[in-house]
């Protein structure tokens, strides 16, 4: 069903594929952005997200200037996608980089909940496992990596991403709207498979990301289904692809490249230790992009 959706940082990395898929999907899509985005069909709206009147605006704001004919003022959004962040460390300041990512997640949910938009889906990280900005050489805890983990990160960017889960779970509490959590892996866009060779060479290079990654074209899919499923309320799910980025087995892998970590359950032959096994079962997602469907050198 067609839906919709304001998309929130739909100019960056993820969002400039994420969106694309969506609009494909049928669904009418506003970003909101620092920056123009180039899709076809979607406009760009400026807004700053740490300005709550600007958030509250932008929520309730007519989608293009073709609204204007329908009359009776803006149509309802189905649902808001809320992926602008500063989308790493040492990009700004750290106090900078928490602040304005725990403040425009804050903004956008408290102005979709007051606003009545009864779904939420945000970008939360892998960093929130505590591993990826690491001070020093860090082991998880234990594999796989799933959504029950005790996440502890040390950093100003993946603590921003916990308090924001935090958040979510607040309103979702008090108001009963549905919002996910989508714990995004190391996002791959379609040209960069040719790092996936120097990554294979290099097995300790990919530590910091659990050997996992998403393509970013399946990562519009799982939101695509996030829109799906209604009535689960507040839910964290791994956004990752199948597939450990390793060609030998995801036990034995780990065995010599993560030795001091327990394995807790039996891993699939190859299964990411950042395991997407809930959207699987929950949203039922369906890999399309392999990293073995790029990379020749096996």
């Amino acid at each position: 069903m067609s839906k919709r959706i304001v998309f929130t940082g739909g100019s960056g990395k993820a969002g400039r594929h994420a969106v694309p898929y969506l609009v494909n999907k049928g669904h009418k899509v506003r970003n909101l952005d620092l920056v123009p985005l180039d899709c076809p069909g979607v406009q760009t709206l400026f807004t700053d997200l740490t300005d709550s009147g600007q958030t509250f605006n932008a929520l309730s704001m007519h989608f293009s200037g073709e609204d204007l004919q329908t009359e009776g003022g803006p149509a309802p959004v189905d649902a808001v996608v809320h992926f602008a962040a500063i989308p790493s460390l040492l990009l700004k300041p750290d106090n900078q980089t928490f602040m304005v990512n725990a403040l425009s997640t804050y903004n956008v949910i408290e102005a979709a909940v007051k606003l009545g938009i009864p779904k939420v889906i945000i970008a939360s990280s892998e960093t929130t496992y505590g591993v990826c900005f690491a001070e020093g050489d860090k082991d998880f805890h234990s594999f796989p990596l799933e959504e029950d983990y005790d996440i502890d990160p040390m950093d100003s960017y993946g603590l921003s991403k916990v308090v924001n889960e935090k958040t979510a779970r607040a309103f979702a509490m008090r108001s009963g709207i549905d919002i996910y959590a989508l714990r995004i892996a190391n996002v791959i866009e379609p040209h960069e498979y040719d790092r996936f060779p120097g990554f294979l060479a290099d097995p300790a290079s990919r530590k910091r990301n659990a050997w996992s990654y998403i393509d970013a074209r399946d990562l519009g899919q799982i939101v695509d289904l996030c829109l799906q499923v209604d009535g689960l309320g507040f839910q964290v799910f791994n956004a990752v692809n199948d597939t450990i980025t390793a060609t030998e087995p995801t036990r034995d892998f780990l065995g010599r490249w993560a030795p001091n970590t327990p394995i807790v359950r039996e891993l699939g032959e190859f299964e990411a230790p950042l395991s997407n096994r809930k959207i699987r079962e929950v949203l039922g997602f369906k890999e399309e992009h392999t990293w073995r469907k790029y990379v020749s050198s096996l």
